[in-house]
């Protein structure tokens, strides 16, 4: 749990965050005192007579419900405080003035929340005594409370809401009656099953630090409870598990049907289903797809299920949220004839900032058959060169090279996370057990130009960031450099073909980047090294070249990279740390010839 915030004041937080839904959908309008967003007249004025579709309940779930406000989805929405519900008044303000006065009836969708059910009951009671037509459905899809713990309260809703909302606002945007829409909505709710997991309850704005330390001691590192709810309800177990098998759980509360706990909706392989995957608003887009695609997978796998629709992100929220919901929907029929099935529905027509819909009907129903991805590298063999060398020493002494910079993998380590983020130590260190394993399972040939192309295409394939790209263009450059000095004739390769060749590609890699000695990169060892080899042809002067432009950097202020953003004075008893990487292996190279 973080207890960090840019606005620490709630009140002024969901006022804000209302108002901003107005600048993002300019066909909406915003009722700060009754904290109402609603369509503007003008908007509706084609389909001022439709049924009105409105929902609420406590901000900090966004994007529900107010980013649903809009064409093929909400009329009007109205927002509590954080994890609060709105009160019977504003909701009344909401029915009586702020929807279309020829509307032909009102359809209202609330989770199955205590205080929702009240506040709304009471102003849905209110409007019919008034003579309005009114219908409310309530939303109950959790399985995470089971039959024997929620007796009569029920099932919570949470995101399978998000489904009931499109589907039901999809058919009051075609102008279908209210006890349609009411029917259809809770024909969706009678089959539709989500659970939730989470890392950890969240900090709500102007709420004590302090709970933030007791949530690390409630639910420790490692830790992941099922069923947590989005107003950090507890969840059903605290369990130990990596995310195929957290999935695995989740899935089995939702689909067992020998769980007769929780066996709410029988759904079978014959079965047509939509999937959504719910971020409760602290995961990251990298993670979220790969719980997206582990719950597919284990759908596939394990149910013989392969959803029809494949809906990700953030939709039904709770603040920042550590933590996800699964939510699977059997489609049934709804009796309403063409182009209002339940799918149809979903895909329906819709123009509001929280709904995440990109990706067409036709898309969805083209079959894209399987291609051959292989890659066919008959013709990207290296030519043969008689540029020739003792494959022996060349292992030998690359292997020296090799050694000691994993060997310096910790320092260098070090170094980036003082000066940069960390992980220049790793990449070349993976960069060079990846060479290192190359040595050992091929048969080094005394072709050094074959030999380095092997090199090469090793270091493409393994080693990554600036560092990466860096060293395979120079690597490259060398190849290609090297085969401009090829002769008719075996020849050997001497430290005077090698020095020119370097020289060549440093020139070469000044096309891609700007680095020179002085700007504290792996330039500044790279470079003393290639001049001092080419004057001298001495590979362990070259060397000590290198260490020298290395411990330079030792104060220098950077010129590139990410050590130009860091503050302070800890950089300056440091060497740059690419530069460092490089100076130890060419130490080593020079140990081994």
């Amino acid at each position: 749990m973080s207890a960090k915030h840019f606005i620490n004041d709630p009140t002024h937080a969901v006022h804000t965050a209302l108002r901003s839904i107005t600048f993002t959908n300019p066909s909406l309008v915003f009722d700060e005192p009754n904290k109402i967003v609603y369509r503007h007249p003008s908007a509706l004025s084609s389909t001022s007579s439709n049924v009105s579709l409105v929902c609420g309940g406590g901000s900090g779930h966004e994007p529900g419900f107010p980013g649903y406000v809009g064409r093929g989805l909400l009329t009007a929405c109205v927002a509590g405080t954080i994890f609060a519900s709105p009160n019977a008044d504003q909701i009344r303000t909401c029915l009586q003035h702020r929807l279309p006065p020829d509307s032909k009836g009102t359809l209202v969708v609330v989770m199955n929340y205590t205080g929702d059910i009240l506040s709304f009951g009471v102003a849905v009671e209110k409007a019919r005594a008034m003579g309005k037509k009114v219908e409310m459905v309530v939303v109950q899809d959790d399985v995470g409370v089971g039959r024997a713990k929620s007796g009569k309260v029920g099932r919570r809703g949470i995101s399978g809401t998000v489904l009931v909302v499109k589907m039901c606002g999809a058919l009051a945007e075609m102008g279908v009656g209210l006890e349609e829409c009411a029917r259809v909505g809770k024909l969706v709710v009678d089959n539709v099953v989500s659970v939730g997991a989470s890392l950890s309850r969240v900090h709500v704005p102007g709420r004590a630090v302090e709970e933030a330390k007791e949530e690390e001691e409630r639910l420790g590192l490692g830790w992941v409870e099922i069923g947590m709810g989005i107003h950090n309800e507890p969840g059903c177990e605290q369990v130990q598990e990596d995310l195929p098998g957290l999935v695995k759980k989740m899935l089995a509360q939702m689909l067992d049907q020998n769980d007769n706990d929780r066996a709410y909706v029988n759904i079978e392989k014959s079965d047509e289903t939509v999937l959504l995957i719910n971020n409760f608003g602290g995961v990251s887009n990298l993670e979220l797809g790969a719980i997206t695609t582990e719950v597919v997978t284990q759908l596939r796998k394990d149910y013989g299920l392969k959803p029809l629709r494949i809906i990700a992100g953030t939709l039904n929220g709770s603040l920042n949220g550590l933590g996800f919901s699964i939510t699977v929907l059997k489609l049934r029929e709804t009796g309403l004839g063409a182009g209002k099935s339940m799918l149809e529905l979903l895909d329906a027509p819709a123009e509001a900032i929280g709904w995440p819909k990109t990706i067409s009907t036709e898309t969805w129903e083209k079959h894209f058959g399987e291609i051959n991805q292989k890659i066919e590298t008959g013709g990207e063999e290296t030519q043969p060169s008689n540029l020739k060398m003792d494959p022996t020493q060349f292992q030998k002494a690359i292997g020296s090279g090799l050694e000691r910079l994993i060997a310096a993998e910790a320092d260098v380590t070090k170094f980036d996370g003082i000066v940069g983020d960390g992980d220049c130590g790793i990449g070349l260190k993976r960069g060079a057990d990846s060479i290192l394993n190359l040595l050992e399972r091929t048969k080094i040939t005394d072709d050094a130009i074959a030999t380095l192309s092997k090199i090469v295409q090793v270091v493409e394939n393994n080693m990554d960031g600036t560092s990466g790209a860096l060293y395979a263009i120079f690597l490259n450059a060398l190849a290609y450099n090297l085969r401009s000095q090829d002769t008719s004739s075996p020849t050997a390769v001497t430290p005077q073909i090698w020095a020119k060749a370097l020289k060549l590609s440093l020139q070469d890699l000044g096309r891609y980047t700007p680095a020179q000695p002085g700007d504290r990169t792996l330039m500044d060892a790279l470079a003393p090294f290639v001049e001092v080899l080419g004057k001298t042809g001495n590979v362990k002067e070259a060397a000590a070249a290198a260490r020298k432009g290395t411990e330079s950097t030792k104060g220098m202020k950077a010129s590139l990279g990410r050590s130009v953003y860091v503050g302070g004075e800890s950089w300056q008893g440091v060497p740059d740390p690419g530069a460092h990487g490089l100076s130890e292996f060419l130490t080593g190279l020079a140990e081994g010839v």
